[in-house]
C-alpha cells in the first residue's frame, strides 16, 4: 500500500488522512478486443491548507496528501480560506466543495489550474466535501479523475461570540426610503488597532440588493459599521443583509456566532429639498415635483444645519421645550410648545413641523430655533407624505454641516472617497454582488 506524507508548517495545523475516491481510466487493447486496466496514475498529491489568497506564497502551515486511499483532513477553524494545491502531474479542471447542505462553497482557481482557494475561511464545526478532477497526460489522450477529500473544521472553543444587530429593525420586513443606511452593531467592540480583525468582520457582512448596486461598510466607531450606496438605493429595491461570521475565528479569544438576518424594501424615492434663502421646500418624489412649500428656518444663533439628513420617524403631537437644546428656563428665547405634525430628522431635536404661530414669517424671513416651520396644512401633507428613510436637504443656509454620524443618519454628507477610507478593506469596494438568493455560489 502507498505511503502518506505529511509536511509540516510552522503552525499548529493537524491533519488527518482518512478517506478518497478514485476513479480508474480503462483502455481498450485492439489486438485482444477486449477492455483492459490501464496503467495505474500516479496518486494525487494534494496539499491543504489555510491560507489568505491564491496569489504568492501560502504563509500558513500545510499537509501535503496522497490520495491513493480515503482520507479525511481536519483543519482549524481560521479566517483564512481553504486552499487545495495539486502537487503531482496534470491540472485541475473543475473544482467543488460543498457542505454538509450540498450548498456550493465559492472558490477560484489560479491560471496554471492547480491551486484552488475558497473565497472566505470556513466556519468552525463544519462537514465539507471537496470533489477534485485531475486531468492528466496519457499515450492514449488525456484521462480524468475524480478525487473526493472530507474536510472538516472542529468547533470554535468556548468564549467570546461576536454577533450582529442589523438595522434597520423589526420583526417584519418593512419599506423605507433610499437614504435609509443599513447599520450593524456588533456584540463586542473590534478596535481600530486590529485590521486584520475588521477586515474579518466586513468581509462576513454580506450586503446584496436587487437591483444591484455599488456600496461599502464604512466604521464609525468600535463595534458599529453603516453601509450605503455610492448614490442612496434605488427607488423599489429589495435588500437583504446577513452575516457569514457564525464560527469564524475572529481574534484569539473572539469568534462569530449566529446573527439574525435583515430583509427591507426601497419605496418611492422621496427627496425635500429646504433652499434657505428662498425660504421655500420643495418636495419631490421619483424626480417629479410635488409641491412648493413656504417655510421658516433657524434665525441666527440657532441656525438650521445644512446638508443632507434622513427621516429618522413621525409624532403626530410632540412637546418641545427650549431646555432640551440649552436655552433656560425663564429667559426670553425660552419656549415650551405642543407641535403637530413632526417629522424628526436629527436626534437632538430637529424637526420639520406645523408652525401655525409663524405663518406671517413663512416664506420670507428665518425665525425658528433651528426646526423648518410652515403651515399646519403643509405639515399634515408632508408628514403623510414622507416616510422613515426619505432624504431631507438643506441648500443655501447658514447653519453648521450636517454631521455624518452621532445625530441621525449624515452618512450622505461624506463624499465616496472619503466613505471608503472608513473601510478596512481599503479605498477600493468589492465588485457588487449579483441579486438574488444568499446561497454562496462556486
Amino acid at each position: 500500500m502507498p505511503s502518506r506524507r505529511y509536511v509540516q508548517g510552522w503552525g499548529a495545523l493537524s491533519l488527518a488522512v482518512g478517506a478518497a475516491l478514485v476513479t480508474t481510466a480503462v483502455a481498450q487493447d485492439p489486438a485482444a478486443g477486449r477492455a483492459r486496466p490501464a496503467a495505474a496514475p500516479e496518486p494525487a498529491v494534494v496539499t491543504v491548507g489555510a491560507c489568505p489568497g491564491a496569489d504568492g506564497l501560502c504563509p500558513a502551515p500545510r499537509t501535503t496528501v496522497l490520495l491513493d486511499a480515503p482520507a479525511t483532513v481536519t483543519l482549524p477553524a481560521a479566517a483564512h480560506p481553504l486552499d487545495l494545491t495539486l502537487r503531482g502531474p496534470g491540472r485541475l479542471t473543475d473544482v467543488t466543495v460543498t457542505d454538509r447542505r450540498g450548498r456550493r462553497i465559492a472558490g477560484r482557481a489560479d491560471a496554471g489550474g492547480t491551486r484552488w482557494t475558497s473565497a472566505t475561511g470556513l466556519p468552525a464545526g463544519g462537514t465539507y466535501t471537496a470533489r477534485l478532477v485531475v486531468e492528466e497526460a496519457a499515450p492514449d489522450g488525456p484521462r480524468r479523475r475524480v478525487v473526493r477529500l472530507a474536510v472538516r473544521t472542529p468547533k470554535a472553543p468556548a468564549g467570546e461570540r461576536l454577533t450582529v444587530v442589523f438595522g434597520p429593525g423589526g420583526d417584519a420586513p418593512r419599506t423605507y426610503g433610499v437614504g435609509r443606511p443599513v447599520t450593524a452593531e456588533l456584540s463586542h467592540p473590534v478596535p481600530a488597532h486590529e485590521p486584520a480583525a475588521r477586515r474579518i468582520v466586513e468581509r462576513a457582512l454580506e450586503v446584496r440588493s436587487e437591483p444591484r448596486v455599488e456600496g461599502a461598510w464604512h466604521w464609525v466607531d468600535a463595534d458599529t459599521l453603516h453601509y450605503r450606496p455610492r448614490t442612496y438605493w434605488p427607488a423599489r429595491a429589495t435588500v437583504r443583509v446577513r452575516s457569514g461570521l457564525d464560527g469564524i475565528r475572529v481574534t484569539d479569544r473572539l469568534h462569530g456566532g449566529r446573527s439574525r438576518p435583515l430583509v427591507f424594501s426601497t419605496g418611492a424615492r422621496v427627496e425635500a429639498v429646504t433652499d434657505v434663502a428662498a425660504h421655500e421646500m420643495r418636495v419631490y418624489r421619483d424626480g417629479r415635483l410635488l409641491r412648493v412649500i413656504p417655510v421658516t428656518t433657524g434665525k441666527p444663533g440657532f441656525r438650521t444645519r445644512v446638508g443632507t439628513k434622513v427621516v429618522l420617524g413621525k409624532e403626530r403631537l410632540v412637546r418641545m421645550r427650549g431646555d432640551s437644546i440649552g436655552i433656560a428656563r425663564g429667559s426670553r428665547e425660552f419656549y415650551d410648545l405642543k407641535v403637530r405634525w413632526a417629522t424628526r430628522v436629527t436626534w437632538s431635536g430637529e424637526y420639520l413641523h406645523a408652525a401655525p404661530w409663524s405663518l406671517d414669517a413663512q416664506g420670507s424671513a428665518d425665525v425658528s430655533h433651528g426646526c423648518t416651520g410652515m403651515s399646519t396644512e403643509a405639515a399634515r401633507w408632508f408628514f403623510r407624505t414622507v416616510r422613515e428613510g426619505d432624504l431631507v436637504r438643506v441648500v443655501h443656509g447658514y447653519g453648521e454641516p450636517m454631521a455624518p454620524f452621532g445625530n441621525g443618519y449624515g452618512d450622505w454628507n461624506l463624499g465616496w472617497a472619503e466613505w471608503l477610507r472608513g473601510s478596512a478593506l481599503g479605498t477600493v469596494p468589492a465588485r457588487p454582488a449579483a441579486a438574488g438568493p444568499l446561497r454562496p455560489a462556486l
